[in-house]
């Protein structure tokens, strides 16, 4: 998508500024997107193929992108990670990767069949340095009561994560809350996601067996935003969240 747009600007001897003139951006938004730092969304690929006559290339082919499989997605997401200035994730299975504890992080990797445990481990370490840097992003976590019980690594390995948890949900930018088992049914059942936001923007971000998917759609994005609204209609409040996870600690001696 970048080739295109850096390419269909050169055909028609425009400089970036007449493009950000279309889309009613700045200069450096064009510079982004032809980089690959930024993607199109849905409402400027219409725009472009409208202004250009291109016969909706555009929006063809942001369509076929936003449902295949990108293979640069775990790199464009650690990108977008470190750059975000806010960050709010549901998990629904697992503890997220910005607070696995280095033996938990290994027996969530290595049941993937993937070689070179030891190595993606230290990747995982390594992205949790944002959390202590000195303008931290925020972090608001949504977890179901499963992901708490369920011991992965076994008993003593869950534990020490869920005393990592109760940890880190100390920090003045972290927020943890969970969704009680007694909630039900709510919005989170479709699965876990999350939605990073920096100075490109809102990216929402899915993951799914052996790949994962970038959501750049502002309508898309909007719709995530949603559902972890309504999903935190069902959390219990932070300080509620701590002693459930007390509770299950306790319960793992």
């Amino acid at each position: 998508m970048a080739h295109d747009l850096r390419f269909h600007r050169a055909q028609r001897n425009l400089a970036g500024d007449a493009v950000a003139k279309i889309l009613n951006c700045g200069r450096s938004s064009i510079s982004r997107l032809e980089n690959a730092e930024a993607k199109l969304d849905d409402g400027q690929a219409a725009t472009l193929d409208r202004a250009w006559r291109t016969g909706g290339h555009f929006s063809i082919q942001l369509w076929y992108a936003q449902r295949g499989h990108d293979p640069n997605w775990h790199q464009q997401h650690l990108d977008i990670e470190a750059r975000s200035s806010v960050i709010k994730v549901f998990e629904a299975l697992v503890v997220p990767g910005l607070l696995q504890t280095p033996e938990y992080a290994h027996a969530v990797i290595a049941t993937s069949g993937v070689p070179n445990v030891d190595r993606l481990v230290e990747e995982r370490m390594s992205r949790q340095t944002i959390l202590t840097r000195d303008d931290p992003p925020v972090l608001l976590i949504l977890l179901t009561e499963s992901v708490l019980d369920w011991p992965i690594g076994g008993r003593a390995v869950m534990r020490n994560q869920l005393a990592r948890l109760l940890e880190v949900s100390e920090l003045p930018d972290v927020g943890i809350r969970v969704v009680p088992r007694s909630a039900g049914a709510h919005f989170g059942v479709d699965g876990s996601f999350k939605i990073m936001s920096g100075p490109s923007g809102d990216v929402a971000y899915t993951e799914s067996p052996g790949g994962g998917r970038l959501v750049p759609s502002a309508d898309e994005v909007r719709s995530y935003l949603l559902r972890y609204d309504r999903i935190g209609q069902k959390a219990l409040p932070e300080d509620q969240s701590r002693e459930l996870i007390k509770r299950v600690m306790e319960a793992m001696e």
